[in-house]
């Protein structure tokens, strides 16, 4: 047997766990370990149970990005950065208004649940029984109501929940102070109440089950479906979407995602159509003033020949009536772009943009301003799509005020131009006309007169036909029209999110496995006290000499009393160890500890006791002057001791010293608790004791006050020949294993060992590294005790 410990193995295995005690330990608890994992799998299957099914159904959706009509003359603003305009769209798209519009042709005011034994199930254009609901009078929202189905004709309503809203037809909602009893009713009749109308049809021939539906309004539906839908890139850059949406019903989740690209593509395009519109409303407050004067100039032309009986022009004045024919059509359709060019500046003017009208579908033809006036259009459409979002104070829709006021002066300053260009073309128009007018006075006066009413009636069917057909083209562009923006993939899938049951149940094994495991690993690693005599040889730098059993009697006195106990033999084991350390005939042996209740007293007494039934003579010295208890266990007065001793009281220490009633032990109790008893202690009569008890004993036992709560004890250790350091189960510290390991590098202190006291009787280890595990029942004396 080695008592050698090399630092280096003690210090490299001081910052790791013993994960062999641990693994012990777990296997200890394999019946709360099974009992851990059916409680968490009962748990799992629980939650799996009453959670209710949420599943993810997704679209894609292309949004085109936005050209720039105008690149040459916009500048670049700091919201062109990052593809903003994909960002607003997004926006847009996850707004209210289009999730109000897109509702607006869904049935989901109405929201229907077949009571289930853990959840209840949601239904989806599958109930068994429709509910219409009057939104003109007032409802109850926001609440579950059940029904019953009495027979074939008759149902009851039952409001089950505590609290209920109330919509108004002004769209407000307030608290319903007072909910309905329980009331029934006939199928396909309208149910009218001051707090609600509607009518319950039956759709199914067979109705069975419990239900239960929820009517909700308009608003607090577009909040909710707004909140629900994800919209993200399905790569980075690109401008394919994909809309999700989680819903307890897949069928549901697809007519929303796909009724709102739908919705959304539909607002585009009449969005894109609306300069078309406009164009053809312009065309039409034209073509009114020149089919009145084509019909009158028409019935003139036909009155004149018939009055007449002249039909065909002469060669010269044919010529002439082409000529001057040719140029006032041009001069009417100039006449006609100044028309425009009038009214657009009032537009511009009022700032009446939503009227406005494209050049080029007019037949306009100036590159410039069509750009300029299709760059503010595109402007005022993106303003009003991020006011669906944000408010006019915000960034965003500053900038597009900013860029649209830009463009109306830079439109402003281009009609002036054209305008003016436009002024001196009809007057050189006019003049041309002047001069043919010269030479047709040449003409006979029945010539001329026909001529006039020709130039009228042809001048008005050519500027009729002109609109008309400027009117047809923008009515088939608009009818041909198609949104920029398109459905890739319609919603579709279903994938169930949760509960995963494979998953719960899994996790729940998992986690009843490791609790228990987990709970013992937090408790090794945060326990403060000595458990296992393992620890010790791990940590101490000492050897530990002996194992000493934990105590179930009354008696203190275990080895005289009890000589064939485990204890007993622990004490036995410690004899063993110390001849074996120490094979001198007389030794002096001091037992210590780091606190009061290790037990120090209680091996120095049984280890005197072990001593003494050798036949060696023995004496057991109290040495704790503060806290006295060996003379209760002998049942010896504390009269007179060791205190009576040193302080000059009793010059004879043989009158202090007691015999007890077995053979070879005698006792000095520590006496009266002095005033001073570390001075005691530090006195020369304390070293002379111990050289006269030397020579009267075999074997000194001190047993002296515990070393880190007074200061005497230390001085002490030059008197004994070996250090008995107690350390209790679950009761030391581990940190006084670093103190006292401290203590011996500080003072170089030699032939210290240590003794675990206390130790539970079913893993015993006597002396060092020798486990007999027999414990309790093992020795008569412990059978006998187990009996009783």
């Amino acid at each position: 047997m080695s008592f050698d410990l090399e630092e280096e193995n003690i210090s490299s295995e001081e910052s790791s766990l013993d994960i062999k005690s641990i693994l012990k330990k777990v296997v200890k608890i394999w019946p709360w370990i099974i009992l851990s994992i059916l409680i968490f799998f009962a748990i799992g299957f629980y939650w799996t149970k009453t959670t209710t099914p949420l599943y993810r159904v997704e679209s894609k959706f292309f949004i085109k990005e936005k050209e720039n009509t105008l690149a040459l003359f916009d500048k670049p603003t700091i919201m062109d950065v990052g593809n903003v305009g994909l960002q607003n769209e997004v926006i847009i798209l996850k707004s209210k208004p289009i999730a109000e519009a897109a509702l607006k042709k869904l049935d989901f005011d109405v929201e229907y649940y077949k009571k289930g034994r853990f959840v209840d199930q949601r239904l989806y254009k599958t109930a068994p029984f429709l509910v219409q609901v009057d939104w003109l009078s007032p409802q109850i929202i926001n609440g579950l109501i059940a029904i019953r189905f009495v027979d074939e004709e008759n149902y009851s309503l039952e409001f089950e929940e505590g609290s209920y809203s109330k919509y108004l037809p002004d769209g407000s909602t307030v608290a319903l102070l007072n909910i309905p009893e329980k009331s029934s009713h006939l199928f396909d009749e309208w149910i009218e109440t001051e707090h609600f109308r509607l009518k319950i049809s039956k759709l199914a021939s067979q109705l069975d089950g419990e239900y239960v539906f929820r009517v909700k309004d308009l608003k607090s539906l577009a909040n909710l479906y707004s909140s629900m839908l994800e919209v993200q890139e399905v790569e980075r850059g690109a401008t394919i979407m994909e809309l999700s949406l989680v819903t307890s019903n897949v069928a549901l989740g697809r007519s929303y995602l796909n009724t709102l690209m739908e919705t959304y593509l539909g607002l585009e395009l009449d969005e894109k159509n609306e300069v078309y519109s406009n164009t053809i409303r312009f065309i039409d407050s034209q073509v009114s003033g020149v089919a009145d004067s084509l019909r009158f100039f028409e019935r003139e032309l036909e009155a004149f020949r018939s009055t007449n009986k002249f039909f065909d022009l002469g060669t010269e004045s044919a010529a002439i009536f082409e000529q001057m024919s040719d140029i006032e059509s041009e001069l009417r359709q100039e006449r006609f772009k100044r028309t425009y060019y009038n009214n657009l500046k009032e537009y511009l003017i009022r700032e009446n943009y939503r009227e406005l009208v494209v050049p080029s579908g007019l037949g306009i033809d100036d590159p410039i301003l069509n750009a300029l006036i299709e760059n503010l259009m595109s402007l005022q459409v993106d303003k009003s799509r991020i006011l669906a979002t944000q408010k006019e104070n915000t960034p965003a829709v500053k900038d597009i005020d900013r860029r649209i006021a830009d463009l109306n002066s830079s439109i402003r300053e281009v009609l002036n131009n054209v305008d003016q260009n436009s002024v001196l073309l009809i007057q050189e128009l006019e003049s041309r006309i002047e001069e043919f007018e010269d030479g047709f006075r040449n003409l006979p006066q029945t010539e001329q007169s026909l001529i006039r009413i020709e130039r009228q009636f042809k001048l008005n069917e050519n500027l009729y036909t002109y609109l008309m057909e400027k009117r047809a083209e923008a009515a088939i562009t608009k009818a041909s029209n198609t949104a920029n923006n398109k459905i890739i993939e319609p919603a579709e899938g279903g994938l169930l999110l949760s509960p995963k049951p494979t998953r719960n149940y899994l996790l729940a094994i998992l986690g009843g496995l490791l609790f228990p495991i987990i709970l013992v690993i937090g408790r090794e690693a945060f326990r403060t006290r000595i458990e296992d005599v393992k620890f010790l040889e791990k940590k101490l730098r000492i050897p530990i000499l002996a194992n000493i059993l934990y105590n179930k009697l009354d008696n203190n006195l275990v080895v005289l009393n009890k000589s064939r106990s485990g204890i007993s033999e622990g004490f036995r084991s410690l004899r063993a160890n110390l001849k074996f350390i120490m094979p001198s005939e007389k030794i002096t042996i001091m037992v210590t500890s780091t606190i009061s209740g290790e037990g120090k007293t209680f091996c120095a007494m049984n280890l005197a006791s072990v001593y003494c039934l050798t036949g060696k003579k023995t004496i057991l010295v109290g040495c704790d002057m503060r806290k006295p208890k060996i003379f209760d266990d002998f049942k010896i007065e504390n009269k007179k001791g060791l205190s009576t001793y040193l302080s000059g009281l009793e010059n004879d220490y043989s009158k202090v010293v007691s015999e007890t009633e077995y053979e070879n032990l005698h006792i000095m109790v520590s006496g009266p608790t002095p005033p001073n008893p570390a001075e005691l202690l530090f006195n020369e009569k304390f070293g002379q004791l111990i050289s006269e008890l030397k020579n009267e004993y075999d074997v000194i036992i001190l047993d002296t006050p515990p070393i880190g709560l007074v200061s005497e004890t230390l001085d002490i250790l030059n008197h004994a020949d070996a250090t008995l350091f107690v350390f209790r189960q679950n009761y030391s510290k581990r940190n006084f294993v670093e103190a006292l390991n401290g203590l011996i590098s500080s003072k170089e202190i030699k032939n210290v060992y240590g003794i675990f006291n206390s130790v539970d009787s079913k893993n015993v280890t006597y002396g060092y590294g020798y486990t007999y595990g027999y414990g309790y029942g093992y020795y008569d004396d412990d059978k006998k005790f187990n009996k009783k």
